[in-house]
């Protein structure tokens, strides 16, 4: 549990997200994207490489998308390659064979080394963020059978739940969302799933009792014309302590009100949490040119992608939490967000102290790797002491102290 002095800090975190967008938004009004800016020139690659979730999914869907504005107006080809879980879509972009990762919370987890980065040969990595999207959806829900007893998060105590392997963002987001029912693993039916794509199926063909998706996935439409349906859990924000038990472990994970969905009628809209998704994520060696020339393009050319794919207005510059970003930007955006007049002190110094956790984690690992154990439970279960004690020691959220 976290002392007191970090609870404030968790809890001014989730509190500034939404005045750090506010003021986003005042900045680019105040602006008006004035043509007395001297702006760079766009310089994109011939080629851009970016992995994703699985075809079907809301990022793939905003990726082609975008990719097609690239395609059009600066000759881009946009190559969107589908991967079945944070592993396989982290891993192009560490090798070098992608030039983005356009997926979700897993950039937290790779920059912190949680969970499956927090293994052998992965450990915290130097993420940066190019934009990231907050939608009137949400990036991720939970649904239930539309004729089943469920209504609550602690209803599904004793229910059949998913375990997608590899999927370790996603299931810590469903380990979050229990915690505000004061629920955990032990407390569900845990049934382990090798993909994305075969939660789905086994929740039509009524192998599991709860899934999750973003409030918008395309996918959501078949789930809606499956014979028992579905509709999804709540989670009032008037519950201050669930809520906290949920910061604590996610501060980028807030709670939200969604007024879009697919496949049920949301009427003025459900209370849920919601963290960016997609986040267009890359690593703090990418071209500085290839990034501004990116972000510039999607927040210049925004009115023509809008409406091809469910979410695209989360993309708005004015969305864009700069000041209390959990990730660092790269610098090719921020050199982007500092031509147009949003990038502020307060943005600079969170920014700096983002970076700064990013490189007490990564000398944390280097260190303990130097002398490991070799037992890979062991090497794991001393890794989690080692990053948690070094965060705690400096003053920072630790977040999760095991997983």
């Amino acid at each position: 549990m976290l002392n007191r002095q970090q609870r404030r800090r968790v809890s001014s975190m989730t509190n500034k997200m939404g005045k750090g967008i506010g003021l986003v938004a005042g900045a680019v009004a105040a602006l008006g994207l004035a043509s007395s800016v001297q702006a760079d020139e766009i310089n994109l690659p011939s080629t851009l490489i970016w992995s994703a979730y699985p075809t079907g999914t809301t990022g793939y869907g905003q990726a082609v998308g975008i990719g097609n504005v690239l395609q059009n107006r600066y000759g881009v080809n946009l190559r969107v390659v589908p991967g079945r879980n944070d592993v396989s879509r982290m891993e192009p972009l560490r090798r070098g064979r992608a030039n983005f990762v356009f997926g979700g919370s897993e950039a937290m987890s790779v920059q912190e080394g949680l969970r499956d980065f927090g293994v052998r040969g992965w450990g915290p990595q130097p993420i940066r963020v190019g934009l990231w999207n907050l939608s009137d959806a949400c990036s991720f829900a939970l649904q239930v059978h539309a004729d089943s007893d469920m209504h609550t998060i602690e209803d599904i105590k004793g229910k059949r739940v998913p375990f997608v392997q590899g999927a370790a963002a996603p299931n810590a987001g469903f380990e979050y969302l229990m915690r505000y029912g004061n629920l955990t693993w032990d407390d569900v039916q845990v049934v382990e799933i090798g993909g994305y794509m075969g939660m789905v199926e086994a929740f039509i063909d009524n192998r599991l009792d709860v899934k999750w998706n973003s409030c918008d996935a395309a996918v959501l439409h078949r789930v809606a014309n499956a014979p028992r349906g579905f509709r999804f859990i709540e989670f009032p924000h008037d519950n201050e302590e669930a809520v906290a038990r949920v910061s604590e472990e996610a501060p980028w994970f807030v709670p939200h009100v969604a007024t879009k969905a697919v496949g049920v009628d949301v009427g003025d809209g459900i209370e849920v949490f919601s963290s960016p998704y997609p986040l267009m994520t890359t690593l703090v060696t990418e071209p500085e040119d290839t990034v501004y020339g990116l972000v510039r393009a999607m927040h210049q050319h925004h009115d023509e992608y809008i409406d091809s794919a469910p979410g695209q207005e989360g993309w708005a510059m004015e969305r864009q939490a700069i000041e209390t970003s959990f990730v660092p930007f790269h610098d090719g955006a921020i050199r982007y967000f500092k031509e147009i007049g949003v990038w502020t002190e307060e943005a600079q110094r969170n920014h700096e102290q983002q970076v700064r956790r990013q490189q007490l984690l990564m000398e944390a690992w280097e260190n303990y790797v130097a002398d490991a154990p070799r037992d890979e439970q062991a090497f794991a279960e001393g890794w989690m002491e080692v990053r948690y004690n070094t965060l705690v020691e400096n003053d920072m959220i630790p977040l999760s102290r095991r997983w």
